[in-house]
């Protein structure tokens, strides 16, 4: 049996960028199995008009290498778009762009097999087998974990026909159907979702409700210095934290990108205000409101919220026909490891003990993880402009070598403490 160097299990933007960074590297034999038939990221939210939170450079490969054929701005000069990029001087591309791009560049690589879902992972003393729905085999030295997250929802609510955010689109006309519609969450999507239904609220009549824990609708913060934490310096650090640390710091850092895009805020509050000039507007804001619990009363086809808002300590009810839980996504661990769960490292909570190099098993080279690293890495787990780096990463533990050039060093700022003295400024009279 033919053994690969690799074997990636699924096809989000960051395999993908794995994927093509591998496309033509005579040297590296790997192969990628994804078990939907096409390549399409987050179908549920392609809201019209709606941009992606990072730069155009922020694309599959350019990070790691700007010559590369599957670039974004290569893209556009091959679809003959990019003079009317050029002219619209917003380096944000459309949310449906980069989808669009994302497709042109699976669609070119052969190394990606479709409708190829792993049932399991096992271990021959040597290699690794991956077995697939199918009955196929691959054995392989290394594997590579990019399934994605799962769609979060809050343990208050396990009833009624709630609607994900991932699920938006498809849902939206029955949404609208409805004399009332709630909005939770306080993040990009749950934004985002809030201002398309409020454009069309008068056509439709309902009430429209936006709830969030959040003290207010915090904008992302997008500050040079900050984005310096979107760095190699800054992932050494954090990983070496402890674990309490880390997962303090997670909680504390949500603003920096689960936030809402300052245009964004103000997008809403300015239709808010013209909508406001003939009279008032059907819709509820809510900051600093947790949902406690959820019934859903069949018979009136209705939700009751309980609610708690935290800075008064005070408790109180809702109702909502309609329920849009734009509350994220979480880390998954995919049941085909168990098999070789012996295999892999694990903290005490029972996550992925993710090394700086992103490997996760017990030797420390054979099993890496794609965007399942945030309690380890930070911000820089889902960050879309950090996946080449990661992929660069992940190739030198994979091959032994450096073959695209790994940055050590890019920030300005130190994120620990010294490891000498601060020398002292010379003082002149």
């Amino acid at each position: 049996m033919r053994t690969h160097d690799f074997v990636a299990v699924g096809v989000g933007p960051f395999n993908l960028g794995l994927a093509a960074l591998t496309d033509g590297l005579p040297d590296v034999d790997g192969v990628f199995l994804e078990q939907r038939s096409e390549f399409d990221w987050h179908p549920g939210l392609m809201l019209e008009g709606v941009t992606i939170q990072v730069p155009f450079m922020a694309d599959l490969v350019t990070m790691a290498d700007p010559t590369s054929k599957f670039s974004f701005l290569n893209y556009l000069k091959q679809v003959g778009r990019l003079y009317p990029f050029y002219i619209r001087e917003n380096w944000f591309p459309l949310r449906a762009e980069y989808n669009e791009y994302c497709k042109w560049v699976a669609k070119q690589l052969p190394s990606i097999q479709w409708n190829t879902r792993v049932e399991s992972v096992t271990h021959d003393g040597e290699a690794y087998l991956v077995h697939t729905r199918a009955g196929e085999t691959f054995r392989t030295r290394k594997l590579v974990l990019g399934i994605g997250t799962a769609p979060r929802v809050p343990a208050a609510v396990d009833q009624g026909p709630y609607v994900h955010s991932a699920d938006y689109l498809p849902n939206k006309q029955k949404l609208q159907a409805l004399d009332s519609i709630t909005v939770v969450g306080s993040g990009q999507s749950a934004a985002e979702i809030y201002l398309d239904l409020l454009n069309e609220i008068e056509t439709y009549g309902y009430h429209l409700s936006w709830i969030t824990r959040s003290p207010r609708y915090f904008p992302m913060e997008y500050t040079k210095l900050t984005l310096e934490m979107t760095s190699p310096e800054y992932i050494r650090y954090h990983q070496a934290l402890p674990m309490e640390v880390r997962d303090r710091l997670g909680r504390e850092q949500r603003n920096l990108y689960k936030g809402i895009s300052a245009d964004l805020v103000d997008a809403i509050y300015d239709t808010l205000y013209a909508k406001s000039l003939h009279g008032p507007v059907p819709t509820t804001l809510l900051t600093n409101t947790a949902v406690e619990g959820v019934i859903w009363d069949e018979a009136d086809q209705r939700y009751t919220l309980a609610l708690h808002h935290a800075e008064q300590g005070s408790s109180f009810t809702a109702k909502t026909q309609g329920l849009l839980l734009a509350t994220g996504y979480a880390p998954r661990v995919p049941s085909f490891l168990e098999p070789v769960r012996d295999r892999i490292r694990w903290d005490a909570k029972g996550r992925f003990d993710v090394a700086v190099d992103y490997a996760v098993d017990v030797t420390g080279n054979e099993v890496f993880v794609q965007n399942a690293e945030e309690h380890t890495h930070s911000v820089n787990a889902p960050d879309l402009g950090m996946g080449p780096y990661r992929n660069s990463v992940i190739l030198k533990g994979i091959t032994g070598r450096e073959i695209y050039k790994i940055e050590d060093s890019i920030a300005f700022q130190q994120f620990g403490a010294p490891t000498a003295d601060i020398p002292r400024q010379l003082v002149t009279s």
